[in-house]
C-alpha cells in the first residue's frame, strides 16, 4: 500500500447506510493502517467526488437507484478519474463480473463474502496495480511527448513497412500531413535507390543504421536523409518496425559548398602560380616585340611582329580573366532590393530573350526583398544564370520563370528554364572552373557566379532533369 504514515482516503458509494457501516468496519479493522472513509449515497454527488480525484480508492455499489454502479464507473473514468474503483454487489453474476472488468473496475466483490482479510488484499493489490498503471501512463506521456516534439521524423510501421504512426516532424520534412502518410509504405518515398535492398537488409539483420537515401517530398523536392530502423515484437507477438528519419540535406549542402569553395581555392592557387610563371616570359616577349617594331622597316617582318603582339596581348588578357575568376570577389555590401537587382539583370538579357522569342514570367513577393548586396556583382551572377538558361532553351518554345519569395528569415531566388537540362555527371562538376559543355565556352561563368554568391554568404542549389529543364535556387539571409 501507500506510505503508512498517511491515512488512506477511501470513498464508499452505497445507497444503503447499513451496508456502508458494515464495509467501513471491515476496512477499519485492517491492521497497521489508518483510513479516512467518506460516504456518498447519491449518484451525482458520488460522480463529483470521483471526478475530484481526492480519494486513493473507491468502493461502488452496483445498485444505485435508476442508474447502476457500472454507469457511475464508466462516467467517472470518462471524466478523468484515475484512482482504483472496486465494484460491490449483493448478488454476483459472471456477466456483471465481465462487464465491470471491461469497463475499468480494478476488482469485483460480493458483499456477502466480504471480510477484513479480503478487503485488505483487494486494497493492496488495487493500489499496487494503480501505481504500475500510473507509471506506465507517465512513461507513455513522456515518450509520446518525445515522439511528438522530436525534430527527426519518428515512425512505426507494420512488417510490410506501411506506416501506422508518424510524428509531425514528417510535415516539415516531407510536406505531407501525418495523416496522409498512414498506411503508405515509407519506402515508396525512396528515389535513386532500390527500396528492395533496404528491405532485404532489414529482414536479414533485423535492423539497419544510418542508411542514406534521397526522399521525394510532396512538392517534389529531394531531401537527403539518414534512416535507422529495427524490427520489434509487440505484446501480441506481432512484428513491427520502428525507425527514425534524420534530415541530412543541410549538412550535405554545407559539405558541397565547402568542397566547391576548396576547389575554387585550389584552382586559384594553381592559376596564380601559372600566371606568375607565364607573365614573366610573356612580358619579355612583348617588350622585345615593341623594340623590334620600332627598329624594323621590313613590311613583312612588321606584319608578323604585330601578329605576335596581338596574340601576346590576348594571352595577357586571358591570364587576367583567369586571375579574376579565381580570387575571392571583393564586394561592397549595402542594403539593397533583390527585386531591383533582378530587374537590371533581366534588362541586360532582354535582347537575347527577344531574339529567341523566350516567354518570360516574373513573380516577386509582395514586399521588397531587402538584404545586404553588392548590386553590381550580384547582378553579374544573376545575368550569368539567365544567359545560360536562355542558351539552353529552344527558340520560340523556351519559357523562363524568375521568382523571388520571402520565407521566414530568408529570401529565395528561383530561376527556372525548360531547356535541355543537365546530366547527373555534369551536375557534379557544374561550378568547377574551366569545366564547360559549351563548344566555345571557357567554363568560368558559373565558377565566377558561385564565387560571387558565396561572397554574399548565400547558398545556391541546382535541380535539373535532362530534356525538361533546370532550376537555380539561391537563398539569401534577410537584412
Amino acid at each position: 500500500m501507500n506510505n503508512p504514515a498517511f491515512p488512506l482516503q477511501i470513498l464508499i458509494v452505497d445507497d444503503d447506510e447499513d451496508d456502508f457501516f458494515l464495509t467501513s468496519d471491515y476496512i477499519r479493522n485492517i491492521p497497521n493502517r489508518n483510513f479516512t472513509i467518506d460516504w456518498s449515497y447519491n449518484y451525482n454527488d458520488a460522480l463529483n467526488k470521483l471526478k475530484s480525484n481526492n480519494y486513493d480508492i473507491h468502493f461502488v455499489d452496483y445498485r444505485l437507484g435508476i442508474k447502476t454502479g457500472l454507469d457511475l464507473l464508466q462516467d467517472a473514468i470518462q471524466a478523468g478519474c484515475e484512482e482504483p474503483i472496486i465494484l460491490l454487489t449483493g448478488k454476483g453474476t459472471q456477466e456483471i463480473d465481465v462487464k465491470s472488468m471491461e469497463s475499468g473496475a480494478y476488482d469485483y466483490l460480493i458483499k456477502s463474502e466480504l471480510n477484513t482479510e479480503k478487503l485488505e488484499r483487494c486494497i493492496r493489490y488495487s493500489l499496487e496495480r494503480a501505481a504500475s498503471i500510473k507509471a506506465l501512463k507517465a512513461n507513455e506521456r513522456k515518450y509520446r511527448n518525445m515522439f511528438e516534439k522530436s525534430k527527426d521524423v519518428v515512425f512505426l510501421s507494420n512488417i510490410d513497412l506501411e506506416i501506422v504512426d508518424i510524428n509531425y516532424a514528417a510535415t516539415e520534412l516531407l510536406n505531407y500531413e501525418a495523416e496522409e502518410l498512414l498506411n503508405v509504405p515509407f519506402t515508396s518515398l525512396f528515389i535513386k535507390r532500390d527500396p528492395n535492398f533496404f528491405i532485404a537488409i532489414l529482414n536479414e539483420m533485423g535492423e539497419i543504421n544510418d542508411y542514406e537515401v534521397d526522399l521525394l517530398t510532396k512538392n517534389q523536392d529531394i531531401k537527403n536523409c539518414m534512416i535507422s530502423a529495427s524490427v520489434e515484437i509487440n505484446n501480441n507477438g506481432e512484428k513491427y518496425v520502428q525507425g527514425i528519419i534524420h534530415d541530412n540535406t543541410s549538412r550535405k549542402r554545407a559539405e558541397k559548398t565547402a568542397l566547391q569553395a576548396e576547389k575554387l581555392a585550389a584552382t586559384g592557387r594553381l592559376v596564380r602560380t601559372l600566371a606568375h610563371e607565364v607573365r614573366n616570359p610573356l612580358n619579355n616577349i612583348n617588350l622585345s616585340v615593341e623594340q623590334l617594331l620600332q627598329q624594323e622597316s621590313n613590311a613583312d617582318a612588321e606584319l608578323y611582329l604585330e601578329i605576335i603582339q596581338r596574340n601576346g596581348k590576348r594571352i595577357g588578357d586571358l591570364i587576367t580573366e583567369l586571375l579574376n575568376s579565381s580570387r575571392p570577389s571583393d564586394i561592397q555590401l549595402k542594403r539593397a532590393s533583390l527585386h531591383e537587382v533582378m530587374d537590371k539583370a533581366i534588362s541586360a538579357a532582354i535582347d537575347r530573350m527577344t531574339l529567341k522569342r523566350i516567354d518570360l514570367q516574373v513573380r516577386y513577393s509582395e514586399n521588397e526583398a531587402f538584404t545586404l548586396l553588392d548590386e553590381d556583382k550580384i547582378q553579374i551572377a544573376f545575368l550569368n544564370i539567365i544567359i545560360n538558361a536562355v542558351e539552353a532553351m529552344q527558340e520560340e518554345v523556351g519559357k523562363l520563370e524568375i521568382i523571388i519569395l520571402t520565407s521566414g528569415d530568408t529570401h529565395v531566388v528561383e530561376i527556372t528554364d525548360n531547356g535541355c537540362g543537365i546530366s547527373e555527371e555534369n551536375m557534379q562538376r557544374l561550378f568547377e572552373p574551366y569545366f564547360t559543355s559549351k563548344r566555345n565556352g571557357m567554363g568560368l561563368g558559373l565558377a565566377s557566379t558561385l564565387n560571387i554568391i558565396q561572397s554574399h554568404n548565400a547558398d545556391v542549389d541546382v535541380k535539373s532533369e535532362l530534356g525538361k529543364g533546370t532550376t537555380f535556387i539561391i537563398t539569401f539571409k534577410k537584412d
